[in-house]
């Protein structure tokens, strides 16, 4: 599959790779002069492949927190709030963000990858009186990131970018377009994601480029910016095969609701044995890959999800399942790849901690 905006992509010479059954851009200029960029600057992502569904009506709540871990009630209008979505077993379906327009109308911003199993899970699992529609074919979503976010869309659309809080959003009205603008992002650094429709996503590109100072970023330093900031990746860090504890450790889950798989999720956060996500630092540039396993002296200790270079850091990092007595800040352990052990310290999370995303005002 392709995104309204693959031409683009390939009329700037994007080196395209295939990411959940989509055609998408790995990488422009390079991952790493990438990555620094919007890590300095902003940067312009195509995400368009994300799904998204609205849910609306008087049973629309209730269905909503009987299906998510995250307080749905405790979401004022205007604001979204980041959670999983379970089976019976616990097992993640996948990771998403809840935003509520209104008392009775809410929308899901759910996974490429999962869209399909998502959807048909949720449907499922209504009441009546709860209308379900999959806008994902007619909305494009691109993402503005980066501490020059704001400065940069004030001079495209001046006076029309909205004062606002991370994690909340409005709509807006840019080019004669309707669109909806939420406080958000997946790098760490103050961002914006923007929502319009389908048809207008190469025309917002164009607008969003054509001053030169946002420039395209791809897939590769999308992964570098959000590993950097321990931002897990559903089909790495998550998937069905897990609940959420051992990744979010209680975060963004309400026990005191009654949710599908719930019962799943309190028995391993009791649990005195179980494996938890934790940052390790290598010591040079060589990374380690999905799958390595993970040392404690002779023991098996655990398994990496995620590993690479980390620009900001100029050293490899890793995210990985590891058993909870080895967690700790500091632990000293091993990463076992390509024939050979590697030393990892273990890191509090983030790796990154100058990242702008949830500071009050733009950054200057």
């Amino acid at each position: 599959m392709r995104t309204p905006l693959y031409e683009e992509h390939t009329g700037l010479n994007a080196r395209m790779v295939d990411f959940a059954g989509w055609e998408m851009p790995l990488l422009y200029t390079g991952i790493i002069l990438e990555h620094q960029y919007t890590r300095s600057q902003v940067s312009l992502f195509d995400v368009c492949h994300m799904g998204e569904f609205e849910l609306r009506g008087a049973g629309a709540e209730a269905d909503l927190e009987r299906l998510l871990t995250q307080s749905i009630a405790a979401i004022p209008a205007g604001a979204g709030s980041y959670g999983y979505l379970l089976d019976d077993d616990g097992g993640v379906i996948d990771d998403l963000i809840c935003f509520r327009l209104a008392a009775d109308r809410f929308w899901l911003v759910v996974n490429a990858g999962t869209a399909a199993g998502d959807a048909a899970w949720i449907r499922a699992h209504l009441a009546g009186n709860t209308q379900f529609t999959d806008l994902s074919s007619e909305t494009a979503k691109l993402d503005i990131q980066g501490p020059r976010a704001y400065a940069a869309l004030e001079e495209i659309f001046p006076g029309l970018v909205p004062a606002m809080k991370y994690f909340r959003f409005q709509e807006v009205v840019w080019q004669d377009t309707p669109c909806l603008l939420s406080r958000t992002g997946y790098t760490g650094e103050w961002g914006y994601e923007l929502y319009l429709p389908a048809a207008q996503a190469r025309r917002f590109w164009r607008l969003l480029l054509g001053g030169g100072t946002i420039k395209p970023a791809g897939l590769g330093a999308r992964d570098t910016l959000r590993v950097e900031m321990g931002y897990a990746l559903y089909g790495h860090e998550l998937s069905r095969r897990q609940t959420p504890a051992g990744a979010a450790q209680g975060r963004f889950i309400d026990l005191d609701k009654n949710f599908i798989g719930r019962d799943a999720v309190r028995r391993e956060l009791a649990g005195g044995r179980r494996r938890i996500l934790a940052g390790l630092l290598l010591p040079g540039r060589m990374a380690a890959r999905p799958g390595d396993l993970v040392f404690d002296g002779s023991a098996e200790a655990g398994a990496v999800t995620s590993g690479l270079f980390a620009p900001s850091l100029n050293r490899a990092v890793a995210l990985a399942y590891v058993e909870h007595v080895c967690a700790a800040p500091g632990r000293q352990l091993e990463i076992s790849t390509r024939g050979r052990r590697l030393p990892a310290a273990v890191a509090p999370l983030p790796f990154y901690t100058g990242g702008t995303a949830r500071g009050k005002t733009p950054p200057a």
